[in-house]
This record gives structure tokens, C-alpha cells and sequence, in this order.
């Protein structure tokens, strides 16, 4: 594409959009900063959507009645868009109206008929419909173009968290996006894509930053800036850590290990799109856009205060074999397989003589699932409601911090990384 070392793409989330006032800011930060360029902007559901699609989903799924807390939802968008001057029905070219009410319709019929079993897939049909409400009236208030990118791209049937086809996505954006962003600011949503098929799949919970990173590697962006309500990459999450410390600078790898280890701020496979073409990140803040933030790209840096993130939700899973015999490579082989076929990804694990341990996210679905597959060879204990914290770069005194006063259950550490599961706050 012509203009493709020109196009900047910009990512607002949750908590940029989670309002009038919100959308209105966002606004201001398009027209100040992202005039003069072709303009991509991938969008998020707004503020607690995807929470409450996902209740609306389970009450549906376990045949309850979804009516009230639909109607809610539904009251929340509208509401929105009257706020912003863009839900006149009699003026549908500028009214978000008419697409909402044909998205909610779809909403209220596929809720209605969801079938016992096939979980992951019906949950995709139902969740991503909260980018698709935000991008509808986003798109109205900035007078922009709205695309719907499930047809664009192109993933497997790895329900909620699919796995792109690069080339053909590549193919896709590249036929549809030059003319349209030749025309003036494209709005879309984060999050979703599709099958060959016709059926969504989502990217993995907080994957509107992955959405950017695919649209900028397949156009060839200038930049991607994400917009946050921090005021860049931070080295740990202020609502938790006191006294936290900006990095100006910071390169693809450091980037993309605090993102493998859980960082909030950038979704784990973000990172590495944009390393392969060399495509900057921006890290900047909605609440102070004229800030610095941080920029990530390649470069050297020399060391970095010890990063601190936090996994709140865990669960620590310990097998034994029940004739006490040493956990052996087959017996690794049988619970790695079991793990994969639950999808209960490992953040950490250990091992002893007679015992091996694992923390994943809870998930009360998948660890039930994974006991009925292993409990006959093995006695399974597990403990939820734990939190795993990881600082990156580690001193004395940071590992000090943070376990000092607090119940730890497993500990562990590399040269340049220190883990430990615990209870508690810090």
C-alpha cells in the first residue's frame, strides 16, 4: 500500500472508551495527534462489557433466564450514543442506532439458542460482541469509517484464543485497507477475528493490543500507540506498588519477557509482529497525551529497575503418584498432555522426587476437567485464590519488598527472574 510507511495505528481500551465523556477525549487525541496520516484505531469493548457478556453467556449457557441484564447492557450503549448526538434514527448516516439494534438482535438470538457442550466456541460467538457495540459508536462519534475485521483476519478454530493465518490475513488487509484508509480514519475492532468458515473466534482475554500489532505488521505501519490510563510502561501496576518508575525506552525482548510473565500493560503476543518489522510501540497515557510515554523498539539499554507483575486468580496444582515412585519423564509427558488438552497454560512449575507442581490461572471448568483425566494415576491436591508475583531484573531488596510479612507456598528463581506463589497483598 501506497501510504503503508505513513499509517499510524492507535489501540484505545476498555477505560478509554467506557463512557461519553471517555469517547469524547478520545476524539480530542485523534483530531490533535493522528491528523495528517492515514489513521487505523482499533477499539476495545467499553469499560466492563466483556465482564458482563461474559455473566449474560454463562446464564445463558446454563439456561437461565438472561433477559434483565441484557436489557441493561443494551440501555448502557444507547444511552452512550445519545449522549454523543449519534442515535437519531432518522438520520442513519450519522446515527450508531440501526447497527446496534441489528447487533442486539444478534446478540438476543444467539443467546437463545445456545446448546449444551461446544463451550469455548459458543462463548466466542457471544463475547465478542462487545467490541463489535463499542467500534459501532465510536465510528459515529469520530465520523469515521466502521469495519467489521471478523471477515479480515483469518484464524483457526482455537476457540478464544485463535491462531492467525498470517498470509492470508496479510492478503486480506492489503485488498481491503488502502482504499478505505485513503478515504479517511478507519475504525475497527480489537479482539476478534474469524474463521474460513464465517464463525468468530477472540484472540485471548485483553487481545485488542495483538489486533493492532497484526494490522501494523500486515500494512507495514509507521507506529502502533497504545492508550492507556498510565503514563507508559511502568514497572509495576500502580494500584498495587507504590512508587513505580517510568521506562523511557525499553527494547522488544525485555518487552516481550515482562509480557510472557504477565505484565497488564501489553498483551503477551504483541511484541513480536512488530520486532520482525521494526515497527515501534508506543505506550502513551489518555489522561495526559501530550506526556512522553514509553517507546519500545530496538534498542540497547543498560539495566532496568526490577520490573514487578502480578497474576491475581491462581491456582497451584501438585501431582503425587500414587504408588510413590519418582515423577519420571513419562509421568511429565501424561499431566504436560493433560494440561495441553484442558488449555491450562503454566506460568511456573516445579518439581521434586515424588511430586510436581504447577500454577495456572483458575479456572474452575478446566481444572475439573483436568482431575477427571488424571486423578486415577495421580493423588492431586490444589490450592485457588492465589496470587503469583514475578519481578524481572531482581535485586535483595526488591525480593525483600515483596515477600516480606506474606505466606509463600512455592518460590523459584533464574538469573535474572524471581517467582513466588503466595497469599495475600502486597
Amino acid at each position: 500500500m501506497q501510504e503503508s510507511s505513513q499509517l499510524k495505528v492507535y489501540k484505545f481500551g476498555g477505560a478509554s472508551v467506557k463512557d461519553a465523556a471517555a469517547i469524547r477525549n478520545l476524539g480530542r487525541i485523534v483530531q490533535e495527534y493522528g491528523a495528517g496520516a492515514p489513521l487505523l484505531i482499533v477499539v476495545s469493548a467499553m469499560g466492563k462489557t466483556t465482564n458482563a457478556l461474559e455473566e449474560l453467556f454463562q446464564l445463558a449457557y446454563s439456561g437461565q433466564d438472561f433477559t434483565a441484564p441484557l436489557a441493561r447492557l443494551r440501555e448502557f450503549h444507547a444511552g452512550v450514543a445519545a449522549e454523543l448526538g449519534v442515535a437519531d434514527e432518522a438520520a442513519p448516516a450519522d446515527s450508531a442506532a440501526p447497527l446496534l439494534a441489528t447487533l442486539f438482535e444478534q446478540l438476543g438470538d444467539r443467546m437463545a439458542t445456545l446448546l449444551p457442550g461446544d463451550y469455548d466456541r459458543q462463548y466466542d460467538q457471544i463475547v465478542s460482541f462487545g467490541e463489535l457495540l463499542a467500534t459501532c459508536i465510536v465510528a459515529r462519534a469520530l465520523h469515521a469509517q466502521w469495519l467489521d475485521c471478523r471477515s479480515l483476519i483469518r484464524t483457526d478454530h482455537t476457540w478464544r484464543e485463535g491462531r492467525v493465518d498470517w498470509p492470508t490475513t496479510e492478503r486480506h488487509l492489503l485488498a481491503a485497507l488502502p482504499d478505505l484508509l485513503a478515504r479517511g480514519p478507519v475504525v475497527t475492532q480489537g479482539f476478534v477475528g474469524g474463521t474460513s468458515s464465517g464463525q468468530t473466534t477472540t484472540l485471548g482475554r485483553e487481545g485488542s493490543d495483538y489486533t493492532a500489532a497484526i494490522f501494523a505488521y500486515c500494512l507495514q505501519a509507521e507506529s502502533v500507540t497504545i492508550w492507556k490510563d498510565v503514563a507508559g510502561l511502568l514497572n509495576a501496576d500502580p494500584k498495587f506498588f507504590r512508587d513505580t518508575v517510568r521506562y523511557p525506552e525499553i527494547s522488544y525482548q525485555e518487552t516481550i519477557e515482562m509480557a510472557y510473565y504477565g505484565a497488564s500493560v501489553i498483551h503477551p503476543k504483541t511484541i513480536k509482529p512488530l520486532a520482525v518489522r521494526r515497527i515501534p510501540l508506543l505506550v502513551k497515557s489518555f489522561l495526559d497525551p501530550s506526556a512522553e510515554g514509553t517507546r519500545i523498539h530496538d534498542c540497547r539499554h543498560g539495566l532496568l529497575a526490577p520490573a514487578f507483575i502480578r497474576k491475581d486468580g491462581q491456582c497451584l496444582v501438585s501431582f503425587e503418584s500414587k504408588d510413590l515412585t519418582f515423577i519420571s519423564e513419562e509421568n511429565l509427558e501424561v499431566i504436560f498432555g493433560a494440561l495441553a488438552q484442558v488449555r491450562l497454560k503454566i506460568h511456573l512449575m516445579q518439581n521434586s522426587a515424588i511430586s510436581f507442581s504447577v500454577c495456572t490461572d483458575f479456572s474452575a471448568y478446566r481444572l475439573e476437567k483436568l482431575l477427571a483425566l488424571l486423578r486415577d494415576q495421580f493423588t492431586i491436591h490444589y490450592n485457588t485464590g492465589l496470587e503469583l508475583y514475578t519481578i524481572k531484573n531482581y535485586d535483595a531488596a526488591s525480593i525483600q519488598r515483596l515477600t516480606e510479612g506474606r505466606e509463600l507456598l512455592l518460590e523459584q528463581r533464574t538469573r535474572q527472574t524471581f517467582q513466588v506463589v503466595c497469599r495475600g497483598q502486597v
